[in-house]
């Protein structure tokens, strides 16, 4: 008989055990709660960008051939808002596990072996998505001093920006699609 109070089989250990799942549930979904809510913002941020982007083509398009006064600073701003609209609708496709696909080898693994693969692919993508975060983060710090060449009034922060703003929503989006794997990309494919 050992000192330990549980040594005895006191029934309070599976009920803490019990207790501690529940608790890992609880902050499971909450993180894929806030995930949501974030890749959504993200993703309407992304479609904001396009809207942005398509609005200026259009500008530019009645400026230049309507009016044959070509309007320099919409192209600028429109190189700007596509750079955000990707690194925004990045993070969807993440949490969809449409960016690094290895579909041969998860279509031929069995389901342990699944596990090893979404892990792996995980960490090589957050891997590469911390360099992103790290050398856009160290760009835009740069590029603070720099102007858009044809838009001199905007620093090049904000076109460096979209890289670590981007990056930090990828990485929710690949912990959100590592805790609750989903496969869009593997059903729809042929």
């Amino acid at each position: 008989m050992g000192c330990h109070p549980r040594a005895g089989g006191d029934p309070e250990g599976p009920a803490q055990a019990g207790l501690f799942a529940r608790g890992k549930e609880a902050v499971r979904e909450t993180f894929l709660r806030i995930e949501r809510f974030t890749s959504g913002l993200a993703m309407a941020g992304a479609c904001a960008m396009m809207v942005v982007a398509s609005a200026l083509g259009m500008f530019q398009i009645v400026t230049r051939f309507v009016l044959e006064q070509p309007a320099e600073w919409s192209e600028i701003l429109i190189r700007l808002s596509l750079i955000w609209m990707v690194f925004l609708g990045i993070p969807t496709a993440f949490r969809q596990g449409a960016m690094v696909s290895v579909d041969v080898l998860y279509r031929w693994s069995r389901p342990g072996l699944r596990r090893v693969l979404d892990w792996a692919v995980a960490i090589a993508s957050l891997v590469l998505i911390v360099i992103i975060l790290w050398w856009g983060w160290e760009y835009a710090v740069r590029g603070k001093v720099q102007s858009m060449a044809g838009l001199e009034s905007i620093s090049m922060f904000w076109g460096y920006l979209a890289l670590p703003v981007g990056a930090v929503f990828c990485i929710l989006g690949i912990i959100g699609n590592l805790l609750d794997p989903q496969r869009h990309e593997l059903e729809t494919a042929q």
